[in-house]
């Protein structure tokens, strides 16, 4: 069975990996994230919403040579980082990776709406990397209208600011989660997904 494999390094860095390749998206440089340790990953590929250090820092990421063959097919779309069409934050790419059967979204710092031809393209995925902090980003009503509109598979909150890590002017978790019925906490920073995963909000803990 065709599964993948969702790894959080605090804020907004995922791995995403299938058949043994691995995407890292939004590396955050040493020092930009509040509380978060130095990024050191090794990966087949790396993909950046934007180029905010937070979000943009490629060094953070040792590319492997000769790995195994891309399983996977890459979308991308572009967005804004604002509600005002860039003017402010300037523009956001969201990336879409499918492979076997499954699609997952990161949603990079999105911070407008999306438009109807958009949403149709992100619709029911089998994960879904969502921000849900605010005042860079979409917040928690914003990203719980958005996660309505999707129907995904699994919802991953990032973005946000907990007691340990994260800008203190974005907000908590809970202002997210206390908008969710189906919250699962998990004790790891990995999750496995595959066709019989149930729907769900899931929550990561880094190491």
């Amino acid at each position: 069975m065709n599964k993948l494999t969702i790894t959080w390094h605090g804020h907004s860095c995922f791995t995403i990996s299938c058949n043994g390749y691995d995407v890292v998206l939004d590396p955050y440089a040493p020092g930009s994230v509040p509380g978060l340790p130095e990024l050191s990953l090794t990966a087949d590929m790396v993909l950046c919403s934007h180029e905010h250090s937070d979000h943009g820092y490629t060094q953070a990421v040792r590319i492997r040579e000769n790995g195994p063959e891309n399983p996977f097919q890459i979308t991308k779309i572009d967005t804004f980082h604002d509600d005002a069409s860039g003017s402010m934050r300037g523009p956001n790419r969201i990336h879409i990776l499918e492979a076997g059967g499954l699609k997952a979204v990161h949603l990079g710092d999105l911070g407008c709406g999306l438009t109807a031809m958009q949403a149709d393209l992100l619709k029911k995925p089998d994960v879904l990397l969502i921000p849900v902090g605010g005042y860079y980003t979409i917040d928690a009503a914003q990203a719980t209208e958005i996660v309505e509109r999707l129907s995904p598979r699994v919802t991953v909150p990032m973005h946000y600011r907990s007691d340990t890590f994260g800008y203190p002017v974005i907000g908590r978790l809970e202002e997210y989660t206390s908008r969710c019925s189906n919250e699962i906490l998990y004790d790891t920073n990995v999750l496995t997904v595959d066709e019989r995963t149930r729907v769900q909000t899931a929550i990561l803990t880094l190491a």
